[in-house]
């Protein structure tokens, strides 16, 4: 489904569900907002007691709640776009080119130093 489905395709499918149930009266900024640190915080719970070596078998043996887990926080975060008219695809685009402008290839490469840092 990935190969062919656009951002657009999952705003309308979000779109769908939610107006089924009548549930967009109730989504504001900050709700959603909400639910998607929340989902962000069971994802990380996958996580919690394994180092990051670990996490990749962890990842491998919880796939199913993981893929779960990263849904439900494209879910809000398609809601977020929908109800608000954000383009996604845009926004991301910007965000990249903003951060190639922050670390540079020639000084962010092998390492994790914040940008003020390098």
């Amino acid at each position: 489904m990935d190969k062919y489905t656009t951002i657009e395709d999952l705003k309308h499918l979000v779109q769908k569900f939610t107006q089924e149930r009548d549930w967009d009266k109730f989504l504001f900024p900050k709700t959603i907002s909400i639910y998607l640190s929340v989902e962000a915080s069971e994802l990380l719970e996958k996580f919690i007691f394994v180092d990051n070596n670990e996490s990749k078998q962890c990842l491998i043996d919880k796939q199913k709640e993981i893929e779960e887990e990263l849904a439900d926080i494209a879910y809000w975060i398609l809601q977020m776009c929908w109800i608000y008219k954000i383009d996604l695809a845009t926004a991301l685009d910007k965000k990249i080119k903003a951060n190639a402008q922050k670390y540079p290839v020639e000084k962010a490469k092998g390492n994790t130093k914040k940008y003020n840092e390098l």
